[in-house]
Protein backbone atom coordinates (compact mmCIF):
# COMPACT_ATOMS: atom_id res chain seq x y z
CA UNK A 1 0.00 0.00 0.00
CA UNK A 2 3.10 2.21 0.91
CA UNK A 3 6.31 2.66 -0.44
CA UNK A 4 9.11 5.17 0.86
CA UNK A 5 12.27 4.75 -1.23
CA UNK A 6 15.51 7.08 -0.05
CA UNK A 7 13.60 9.70 1.64
CA UNK A 8 15.72 12.54 2.59
CA UNK A 9 14.44 15.67 4.13
CA UNK A 10 16.67 18.66 5.01
CA UNK A 11 16.30 21.76 6.58
CA UNK A 12 19.54 23.99 5.88
CA UNK A 13 22.22 22.13 7.65
CA UNK A 14 19.70 19.97 9.87
CA UNK A 15 18.93 16.35 7.90
CA UNK A 16 15.67 15.78 9.12
CA UNK A 17 15.03 12.46 7.36
CA UNK A 18 17.86 10.88 6.54
CA UNK A 19 17.90 8.30 3.29
CA UNK A 20 14.54 6.23 4.82
CA UNK A 21 12.78 2.99 2.95
CA UNK A 22 10.47 1.12 4.65
CA UNK A 23 7.07 -0.09 3.01
CA UNK A 24 3.78 -0.70 4.34
CA UNK A 25 1.33 -3.54 3.88
CA UNK A 26 -1.96 -3.78 3.14
CA UNK A 27 -4.96 -4.56 6.54
CA UNK A 28 -2.39 -4.02 9.22
CA UNK A 29 -2.21 -1.87 12.06
CA UNK A 30 1.72 0.04 12.15
CA UNK A 31 3.18 1.76 15.11
CA UNK A 32 5.52 4.43 14.12
CA UNK A 33 7.74 5.00 16.75
CA UNK A 34 10.73 7.63 17.24
CA UNK A 35 11.85 10.18 20.24
CA UNK A 36 11.33 13.86 19.93
CA UNK A 37 13.21 15.29 16.85
CA UNK A 38 13.24 12.07 15.45
CA UNK A 39 11.52 12.60 11.97
CA UNK A 40 8.32 11.19 12.85
CA UNK A 41 5.86 14.00 11.77
CA UNK A 42 8.00 15.38 9.23
CA UNK A 43 7.75 11.71 7.63
CA UNK A 44 4.19 11.42 8.01
CA UNK A 45 3.80 15.29 6.99
CA UNK A 46 5.88 14.14 3.02
CA UNK A 47 3.43 11.05 2.75
CA UNK A 48 0.51 12.98 3.21
CA UNK A 49 1.82 15.18 0.74
CA UNK A 50 1.71 18.61 3.06
CA UNK A 51 5.59 18.86 2.41
CA UNK A 52 8.03 18.32 -0.27
CA UNK A 53 11.34 15.95 0.56
CA UNK A 54 14.73 16.80 -0.88
CA UNK A 55 14.88 13.44 -2.25
CA UNK A 56 13.55 10.56 -2.94
CA UNK A 57 9.96 9.39 -3.29
CA UNK A 58 6.94 7.71 -1.73
CA UNK A 59 4.05 5.36 -3.25
CA UNK A 60 0.30 5.33 -1.76
CA UNK A 61 -1.01 2.55 -3.67
CA UNK A 62 1.13 3.02 -6.51
CA UNK A 63 0.55 6.56 -7.00
CA UNK A 64 3.84 9.02 -6.71
CA UNK A 65 2.88 11.72 -3.92
CA UNK A 66 4.66 14.04 -6.10
CA UNK A 67 3.60 13.04 -9.49
CA UNK A 68 0.24 11.78 -9.16
CA UNK A 69 -0.64 14.00 -5.62
CA UNK A 70 -4.78 14.05 -6.51
CA UNK A 71 -4.93 9.99 -7.01
CA UNK A 72 -2.41 9.79 -4.06
CA UNK A 73 -4.43 11.48 -1.37
CA UNK A 74 -7.76 9.64 -2.28
CA UNK A 75 -6.25 6.87 -0.95
CA UNK A 76 -5.16 8.57 2.55
CA UNK A 77 -7.57 9.80 5.51
CA UNK A 78 -5.30 12.13 7.71
CA UNK A 79 -5.35 13.12 11.57
CA UNK A 80 -2.58 15.01 12.32
CA UNK A 81 -1.80 16.19 16.16
CA UNK A 82 -3.69 18.99 15.93
CA UNK A 83 -6.73 18.08 14.53
CA UNK A 84 -7.90 20.58 11.37
CA UNK A 85 -11.39 21.63 13.38
CA UNK A 86 -13.20 25.25 12.61
CA UNK A 87 -14.62 26.00 16.06
CA UNK A 88 -17.73 28.01 15.11
CA UNK A 89 -18.97 25.41 12.80
CA UNK A 90 -21.89 22.53 14.15
CA UNK A 91 -20.40 19.00 13.85
CA UNK A 92 -22.91 18.46 10.63
CA UNK A 93 -21.84 21.77 8.94
CA UNK A 94 -18.43 20.79 9.31
CA UNK A 95 -19.10 17.24 8.32
CA UNK A 96 -20.84 18.00 5.25
CA UNK A 97 -17.84 20.61 4.34
CA UNK A 98 -15.19 18.28 5.16
CA UNK A 99 -16.96 15.79 2.23
CA UNK A 100 -17.52 18.65 -0.14
CA UNK A 101 -13.34 19.06 0.10
CA UNK A 102 -12.81 15.59 -0.79
CA UNK A 103 -15.09 15.71 -3.56
CA UNK A 104 -17.21 12.90 -2.65
CA UNK A 105 -19.98 12.35 -5.05
CA UNK A 106 -23.04 14.18 -4.31
CA UNK A 107 -25.13 11.52 -4.24
CA UNK A 108 -22.66 9.56 -1.66
CA UNK A 109 -22.29 12.47 0.48
CA UNK A 110 -25.11 12.70 2.86
CA UNK A 111 -25.17 8.59 3.40
CA UNK A 112 -21.34 8.31 3.99
CA UNK A 113 -21.33 11.61 6.80
CA UNK A 114 -24.12 9.68 8.35
CA UNK A 115 -22.48 6.35 8.54
CA UNK A 116 -18.87 7.98 9.54
CA UNK A 117 -20.90 10.35 12.13
CA UNK A 118 -22.60 6.85 14.05
CA UNK A 119 -19.33 4.98 13.38
CA UNK A 120 -17.04 7.28 16.10
CA UNK A 121 -20.08 8.32 17.92
CA UNK A 122 -20.55 11.82 16.75
CA UNK A 123 -23.86 11.40 15.52
CA UNK A 124 -25.88 12.88 18.60
CA UNK A 125 -23.47 15.83 18.51
CA UNK A 126 -24.26 17.05 14.91
CA UNK A 127 -25.78 20.37 16.19
CA UNK A 128 -23.29 21.16 18.84
CA UNK A 129 -20.68 23.65 17.85
CA UNK A 130 -17.54 22.20 17.96
CA UNK A 131 -15.89 24.62 20.04
CA UNK A 132 -18.44 23.45 22.98
CA UNK A 133 -17.04 20.20 22.54
CA UNK A 134 -14.77 18.22 24.71
CA UNK A 135 -11.27 17.07 23.89
CA UNK A 136 -12.28 13.50 23.25
CA UNK A 137 -15.35 14.26 21.03
CA UNK A 138 -12.72 16.84 19.05
CA UNK A 139 -10.74 14.20 18.39
CA UNK A 140 -13.80 12.03 17.41
CA UNK A 141 -14.61 15.16 14.32
CA UNK A 142 -11.13 14.65 13.38
CA UNK A 143 -11.15 11.06 12.66
CA UNK A 144 -14.18 11.20 11.29
CA UNK A 145 -13.11 13.78 8.88
CA UNK A 146 -10.26 11.13 7.80
CA UNK A 147 -12.65 8.38 7.72
CA UNK A 148 -15.00 9.53 5.12
CA UNK A 149 -14.71 8.78 1.76
CA UNK A 150 -13.45 5.44 3.11
CA UNK A 151 -9.95 5.92 2.22
CA UNK A 152 -7.52 2.81 1.79
CA UNK A 153 -5.14 4.05 4.24
CA UNK A 154 -5.60 6.20 7.52
CA UNK A 155 -2.16 7.88 9.28
CA UNK A 156 -3.12 9.02 13.03
CA UNK A 157 -0.69 11.36 14.84
CA UNK A 158 -1.07 10.96 18.28
CA UNK A 159 -4.92 10.52 18.18
CA UNK A 160 -5.25 10.18 21.93
CA UNK A 161 -2.80 12.87 23.17
CA UNK A 162 -4.44 14.57 26.34
CA UNK A 163 -7.58 12.26 26.32
CA UNK A 164 -8.54 10.91 29.85
CA UNK A 165 -8.21 7.01 30.14
CA UNK A 166 -11.65 6.04 29.21
CA UNK A 167 -11.48 8.09 26.33
CA UNK A 168 -8.37 6.57 25.05
CA UNK A 169 -9.73 2.90 25.54
CA UNK A 170 -12.59 4.18 23.23
CA UNK A 171 -10.26 5.96 20.84
CA UNK A 172 -7.96 2.46 20.55
CA UNK A 173 -11.47 -0.11 20.26
CA UNK A 174 -12.23 2.64 17.39
CA UNK A 175 -8.77 2.24 15.92
CA UNK A 176 -8.74 -1.43 16.30
CA UNK A 177 -12.60 -1.53 14.82
CA UNK A 178 -11.03 0.31 11.79
CA UNK A 179 -8.29 -1.94 11.12
CA UNK A 180 -10.87 -4.48 9.98
CA UNK A 181 -11.17 -2.58 6.51
CA UNK A 182 -8.42 -0.35 6.14
CA UNK A 183 -4.61 0.01 6.60
CA UNK A 184 -4.01 2.22 9.84
CA UNK A 185 -0.25 3.95 10.96
CA UNK A 186 -0.68 4.72 14.28
CA UNK A 187 1.73 7.50 15.79
CA UNK A 188 2.11 7.59 19.61
CA UNK A 189 3.92 8.47 22.58
CA UNK A 190 1.91 5.93 24.59
CA UNK A 191 4.06 2.99 24.31
CA UNK A 192 1.70 0.66 25.96
CA UNK A 193 -1.14 1.51 23.30
CA UNK A 194 0.81 0.87 20.79
CA UNK A 195 1.87 -2.56 22.01
CA UNK A 196 -1.66 -3.36 22.68
CA UNK A 197 -2.98 -2.23 19.31
CA UNK A 198 -0.45 -2.51 16.55
CA UNK A 199 0.55 -5.80 14.31
CA UNK A 200 3.58 -4.02 13.20
CA UNK A 201 6.16 -1.49 14.98
CA UNK A 202 8.64 0.48 13.04
CA UNK A 203 10.87 2.52 15.03
CA UNK A 204 12.72 6.01 13.90
CA UNK A 205 15.30 7.55 15.08
CA UNK A 206 18.11 10.04 13.96
CA UNK A 207 15.61 9.96 10.63
CA UNK A 208 16.68 6.35 10.13
CA UNK A 209 14.20 2.71 10.24
CA UNK A 210 16.45 1.68 13.25
CA UNK A 211 13.74 -1.60 13.59
CA UNK A 212 11.01 -2.86 11.73
CA UNK A 213 9.15 -5.91 12.76
CA UNK A 214 6.57 -7.37 15.46
CA UNK A 215 6.59 -6.59 19.01
CA UNK A 216 7.53 -10.06 19.98
CA UNK A 217 10.00 -10.24 17.53
CA UNK A 218 11.53 -6.86 18.46
CA UNK A 219 11.50 -7.92 21.78
CA UNK A 220 13.51 -11.27 20.91
CA UNK A 221 16.19 -9.41 19.23
CA UNK A 222 17.17 -6.88 22.14
CA UNK A 223 17.26 -10.12 24.34
CA UNK A 224 19.38 -11.62 21.69
CA UNK A 225 18.22 -15.20 22.93
CA UNK A 226 15.33 -16.88 24.43
CA UNK A 227 15.05 -17.04 28.34
CA UNK A 228 13.17 -19.22 30.42
CA UNK A 229 12.93 -18.74 33.99
CA UNK A 230 12.31 -22.21 36.46
CA UNK A 231 11.89 -23.20 39.06
CA UNK A 232 12.26 -26.68 39.45
CA UNK A 233 11.64 -29.78 42.38
CA UNK A 234 15.37 -31.16 42.64
CA UNK A 235 19.02 -30.83 43.81
CA UNK A 236 21.33 -27.76 41.43
CA UNK A 237 23.31 -30.79 40.48
CA UNK A 238 21.31 -33.39 39.33
CA UNK A 239 19.42 -31.10 37.27
CA UNK A 240 22.64 -28.96 35.89
CA UNK A 241 23.44 -32.42 34.80
CA UNK A 242 19.92 -33.09 33.02
CA UNK A 243 20.27 -29.39 31.30
CA UNK A 244 23.55 -30.35 29.76
CA UNK A 245 21.76 -32.66 27.68
CA UNK A 246 20.24 -29.94 25.47
CA UNK A 247 23.08 -28.67 23.45
CA UNK A 248 20.98 -25.54 22.51
CA UNK A 249 21.19 -24.13 25.91
CA UNK A 250 23.62 -20.93 25.96
CA UNK A 251 23.81 -20.60 29.57
CA UNK A 252 22.28 -21.33 33.15
CA UNK A 253 22.35 -18.72 35.67
CA UNK A 254 21.26 -20.17 39.63
CA UNK A 255 19.44 -18.39 41.63
CA UNK A 256 19.13 -18.68 45.90
CA UNK A 257 16.19 -20.59 46.82
CA UNK A 258 13.48 -19.37 48.59
CA UNK A 259 12.44 -23.10 49.20
CA UNK A 260 15.10 -26.30 50.38
CA UNK A 261 13.59 -28.32 47.66
CA UNK A 262 13.29 -26.13 44.52
CA UNK A 263 15.92 -24.90 42.80
CA UNK A 264 15.77 -21.62 41.07
CA UNK A 265 17.40 -20.32 37.85
CA UNK A 266 17.26 -19.14 34.38
CA UNK A 267 18.31 -20.53 31.43
CA UNK A 268 18.95 -18.86 27.71
CA UNK A 269 18.93 -20.34 24.79
CA UNK A 270 19.38 -19.01 20.90
CA UNK A 271 16.29 -17.05 19.86
CA UNK A 272 15.30 -19.26 17.28
CA UNK A 273 15.43 -22.46 19.63
CA UNK A 274 12.34 -23.00 21.77
CA UNK A 275 13.16 -25.78 24.47
CA UNK A 276 10.51 -25.99 26.64
CA UNK A 277 8.71 -28.90 25.35
CA UNK A 278 11.99 -31.32 25.23
CA UNK A 279 12.67 -29.52 29.38
CA UNK A 280 9.09 -30.68 30.14
CA UNK A 281 9.69 -34.36 29.06
CA UNK A 282 13.11 -34.44 30.26
CA UNK A 283 12.24 -33.51 33.74
CA UNK A 284 9.17 -35.61 33.76
CA UNK A 285 11.10 -38.71 33.08
CA UNK A 286 13.48 -38.06 35.78
CA UNK A 287 10.50 -37.48 38.34
CA UNK A 288 11.60 -33.83 38.73
CA UNK A 289 8.50 -31.45 38.70
CA UNK A 290 9.00 -28.34 36.96
CA UNK A 291 7.20 -26.02 39.60
CA UNK A 292 7.20 -22.63 37.45
CA UNK A 293 8.64 -22.10 33.62
CA UNK A 294 7.95 -18.83 32.83
CA UNK A 295 9.24 -16.84 29.35
CA UNK A 296 10.87 -13.34 30.21
CA UNK A 297 10.04 -10.85 27.74
CA UNK A 298 10.91 -7.47 27.20
CA UNK A 299 8.50 -4.65 27.45
CA UNK A 300 8.15 -2.51 24.47
CA UNK A 301 9.74 0.62 26.71
CA UNK A 302 12.98 -1.52 27.04
CA UNK A 303 12.65 -2.24 23.50
CA UNK A 304 12.10 1.87 22.57
CA UNK A 305 14.79 3.07 24.79
CA UNK A 306 17.77 0.53 23.71
CA UNK A 307 17.30 1.56 20.44
CA UNK A 308 16.75 5.24 20.38
CA UNK A 309 18.80 5.93 23.75
CA UNK A 310 21.35 8.42 22.38
CA UNK A 311 22.42 11.37 25.39
CA UNK A 312 23.92 13.44 22.61
CA UNK A 313 20.97 13.84 20.56
CA UNK A 314 18.44 15.12 23.81
CA UNK A 315 19.80 18.66 24.15
CA UNK A 316 20.39 20.92 20.36
CA UNK A 317 19.00 24.28 19.69
CA UNK A 318 19.33 24.15 16.37
CA UNK A 319 17.24 20.77 15.71
CA UNK A 320 14.49 22.93 17.81
CA UNK A 321 14.93 26.20 15.60
CA UNK A 322 14.00 23.84 12.73
CA UNK A 323 11.15 21.92 14.25
CA UNK A 324 9.80 25.79 15.22
CA UNK A 325 10.32 26.87 11.22
CA UNK A 326 9.14 23.65 10.00
CA UNK A 327 5.98 24.07 12.05
CA UNK A 328 5.29 26.96 11.15
CA UNK A 329 6.03 26.23 7.73
CA UNK A 330 3.17 23.26 7.94
CA UNK A 331 0.78 25.76 9.84
CA UNK A 332 0.70 28.86 6.88
CA UNK A 333 0.67 25.97 4.27
CA UNK A 334 -2.29 24.28 6.33
CA UNK A 335 -4.13 28.24 6.46
CA UNK A 336 -3.39 28.93 2.90
CA UNK A 337 -5.19 25.35 2.10
CA UNK A 338 -8.59 25.67 4.12
CA UNK A 339 -8.65 29.45 3.22
CA UNK A 340 -8.15 28.27 -0.79
CA UNK A 341 -10.97 25.35 0.03
CA UNK A 342 -13.53 27.50 1.69
CA UNK A 343 -13.30 29.89 -1.28
CA UNK A 344 -13.56 27.04 -3.94
CA UNK A 345 -16.27 25.71 -1.34
CA UNK A 346 -18.17 28.87 -1.64
CA UNK A 347 -17.97 29.58 -5.18
CA UNK A 348 -19.65 25.81 -6.03
CA UNK A 349 -22.28 26.65 -3.83
CA UNK A 350 -23.37 29.61 -5.86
Amino acid sequence: MIEVKNLVKRYGDHLAVDHLSFHVEKGQIYGFLGPNGAGKSTTMNIMTGYIASTEGEVFIDGHNILEDPEGAKKCIGYLPEQPPLYFDMTVGEYMKFAAELKKLPKSERKENVEEVMKLVGIDQMRDRLIKNLSKGYKQRVGLAQAILGYPEIIILDEPTVGLDPKQIIEIRDLIKKLSEKHTVILSSHILSEVSAVCDYIMIINHGKLVASDTTENLSKMTLGSNTLELEIKGTKDKIESLLEKIESIQSMDWKESKEGDISELVIKTDEKEDIREDLFYLMAENKMPIVKMQSTKVSLEDVFLELTEDDSYIENENIDEDEEDTKEAYDMKDTDFKEENIKSSQEEKK
